[in-house]
Order: C-alpha cells, then sequence, then structure tokens
C-alpha cells in the first residue's frame, strides 16, 4: 500500500510538472500582430526559421513608420534593415530604443537592438551580427552565419551601465552603439563599452562573411518598442 502511495504521489507530481512546462511553453509561444507588414519605405525583414517553421510569416509581426521613428511590435523574433544602409571599413552604428511599457507583450524581460554586418540578408546563407539590450539591466551579443552563434556567453550578462525599467508597463531606454575599429568589434550601451570581440573571432567559417554590410535592427519574439535616430558615423 505504500508503495502504490508513493508511486501515485510521484505520477501527480509529474503531471503537475508538465502541466507547468507546457504553459510555460505557451506563455513563451510568438503571437501574432494583427494588421502586421512592413510599413517604412525601404524597409524589409526576415523572421527566425523556427518561427517559419511555426507557421508565422513577416506580416505576423510589424514595422511602421512614425515620423522620423520606427515602431516594431513583435510577434515572431525579427530582424529588419533597409538595404540601402550599408556600413564599411571602420564605423559606429547606433540607434536609441525605447520600450514604452515594460513587457506589455510578454511574462519576462525580451531584448531589441542593433545589428550590423549583413551579408545576403533574407537568404538560407545570411550572416550578421546583433547586440541586444533588456529591460532588467542585462544584455546579449549574438549573430547568424547563416546558423545562430552566441558570443560573450550562453545567456544574458548583467552589466550596470544597461537601464532597468522601474516595474513592469513602466518605460525604459537604451542606447545602443556597435562599432567597427581595426581589428576590433564593440557594443556599446548607453555610452559604456559592454562588450569587444577580437575581428577574427567574429569573420570565421559558421560565423560573419565580413563585418562589412547592411545594418538595421532586431527584435525577439512578442516585443513592443520604438526606434530613434538610427545612424551610422565614421571616424
Amino acid at each position: 500500500m505504500k508503495k502504490q502511495m508513493i508511486r501515485f504521489a510521484a505520477f501527480v507530481i509529474a503531471l503537475f510538472v508538465i502541466g507547468l512546462l507546457q504553459v510555460s511553453a505557451q506563455e513563451n509561444d510568438s503571437v501574432g500582430v494583427k494588421g502586421g507588414g512592413v510599413f517604412a519605405k525601404g524597409w524589409t525583414g526576415k523572421i527566425d526559421a523556427k518561427e517559419a517553421a511555426a507557421g508565422m510569416t513577416l506580416n505576423s509581426a510589424k514595422l511602421a513608420q512614425e515620423g522620423k521613428s520606427l515602431h516594431v511590435t513583435t510577434g515572431p523574433a525579427t530582424t529588419y534593415w533597409n538595404p540601402a544602409n550599408i556600413a564599411k571599413g571602420d564605423y559606429t552604428v547606433s540607434a536609441t530604443f525605447t520600450e514604452p511599457k515594460y513587457m506589455n507583450l510578454n511574462d519576462h524581460p525580451h531584448p531589441y537592438g542593433l545589428m550590423i554586418a549583413g551579408n545576403e540578408l533574407g537568404t538560407d546563407n545570411q550572416s550578421y551580427l546583433y547586440c541586444a539590450a533588456y529591460g532588467n539591466g542585462t544584455f546579449i551579443v549574438r549573430g547568424m552565419g547563416p546558423q545562430p552563434f552566441q558570443m560573450g556567453g550562453r545567456g544574458p550578462q548583467a552589466n550596470a551601465a544597461v537601464h532597468k525599467a522601474a516595474g513592469v508597463g513602466q518605460p525604459v531606454t537604451q542606447e545602443i552603439a556597435m562599432t567597427v575599429k581595426g581589428d576590433q568589434v564593440t557594443c556599446s550601451i548607453n555610452k559604456t563599452v559592454v562588450a569587444t570581440f577580437e575581428k577574427s573571432a567574429l569573420v570565421a567559417a559558421g560565423k560573419l562573411k565580413s563585418t562589412d554590410g547592411v545594418y538595421g535592427i532586431r527584435f525577439a519574439h512578442n516585443t513592443d518598442g520604438i526606434v530613434t535616430d538610427l545612424k551610422i558615423t565614421k571616424p
């Protein structure tokens, strides 16, 4: 009898854990945006492969031009760019990202940021690098080459320079810049360098084809934000 009770208890616990995992998976699913699409002249984008495999399309997210700003609402994790925006040699690409209502479309922080070194974008051979901030004081540096690759560790890295939202539903703003200079590539957030990589560690088999290329923006799934002052400066 005691063994049966133990087995029954173990069965109940297993069902509970499975239920939690299913709820978590549902909460993390991408939710398509109504009226989605690209509504910024000259811009296009591509959603992540796993999002496409789940039935999402570029129209499941939304990029809209609002005056001089870009308003992004996802949907699936998406990288956006204008093919005319090309950076070569030494350069700095920068922009300001504002999450008007922190975590308003998700139950945990999601990142957004800059993309540089884009080559063969929109194809199965695309490559690019991005640095993105979370509204909880962390950031990541990731790439596509054409398979995803990580820089600076598997998980988000905490840094005092990255702004934290006061709470859910509160605004948070990050100034993000990516600089290519000589043999190094850096990411700065709110005017502080948070990551530095040797170019040789980035331009390699399975990673970037070059640090020259198209620049743009990157938003994780179920995220809403505004991009202002996207620009390139040369030394």
